[in-house]
């Protein structure tokens, strides 16, 4: 089966699949492939097998988790031939709202911003707002170019789909003075001291120590996050969820939907709004 992973692997990488998504099938599927090498000792992999499988991850992980490995071992078992041996993924009841503690608000995000200044980092500050200013994924921030800033719009790249972001103006004049003040004559904005684009994790760890600076709390500060604090003020703004998914990038509104729920302390307020309890 360890062929067969790296030439499914392979079509993946054709399928022009990201990186962290490749990597994390291939953990998922070997993992897959040891537990049925060990349940099958002739070789035979059973449907009963799978469905045991199946039961281990969900005592083990989260329903959302045991979900993305089942997508990663379902698309292989197909791959191979195998749609026998697929199994169902576990059904999730939508919530209505995301939990408090998970939300970042625009107070908090602000506060980060302030102590990126604070110290003196301009480059922080201004990725942070680059992020909540177009709604961008973190991994979509090399776009954000020299020549995009100029132009006043990103032309963005993923998943075999292309959209165009705006750079508004007031970002757009806080970018060309920080390019004018870094002698950056082109390529992406956010840079190392050699030039190379941030990567993910230098992102994270750094907003991660900012956030802990501020006095934010750590469950809340990933780039991720700023996304859907994006999402929810251009929504409370506009009110209309096909936009809000043409500018974020969705093909399906129910995605865009999870960006949009509010926290649970305002979702009971809302519903005390409704006068229907003395």
């Amino acid at each position: 089966m360890y062929e067969q992973l790296e030439s499914y692997i392979g079509y993946l990488t054709r399928k022009e699949r990201s990186r962290a998504t490749v990597n994390q099938y291939r953990r998922d599927i070997s993992a897959f492939i040891i537990e049925m090498s060990r349940a099958a000792a002739d070789g035979c992999v059973t449907k009963e097998a799978v469905i045991k499988y199946k039961r281990q991850l969900c005592e083990r992980y989260r329903i959302s988790s045991v979900n993305t490995k089942l997508a990663a071992i379902n698309g292989f078992l197909e791959y191979t031939g195998r749609r026998d041996l697929r199994v169902k993924t576990m059904r999730i009841q939508r919530r209505a709202y995301c939990p408090r503690e998970k939300e970042l608000t625009k107070r908090e995000y602000l506060s980060m911003i302030d102590q990126a200044i604070a110290q003196g980092d301009e480059r922080m500050s201004l990725l942070m707002q680059t992020l909540g200013g177009t709604g961008i994924r973190v991994s979509e921030l090399r776009y954000i170019t020299v020549e995009a800033v100029e132009k006043g719009e990103a032309s963005i790249w993923l998943k075999g789909k292309n959209r165009t972001v705006l750079i508004a103006g007031r970002l757009k004049k806080r970018l060309q003075s920080y390019i004018r003040r870094e002698k950056l004559t082109g390529g992406p904005v956010f840079v190392t001291s050699g030039r190379k684009p941030l990567d993910r994790s230098n992102i994270w760890k750094m907003m991660k120590r900012l956030g802990e600076k501020a006095g934010v709390g750590k469950e809340k500060v990933f780039p991720h996050n700023v996304r859907h604090l994006f999402a929810r003020c251009f929504y409370e703004n506009d009110k209309d969820i096909a936009k809000l998914a043409d500018v974020l990038g969705h093909s399906n509104i129910d995605t865009t939907r999870i960006y949009i729920m509010t926290s649970g302390y305002e979702h009971r307020r809302k519903i005390d709004a409704l006068g229907l309890v003395l």
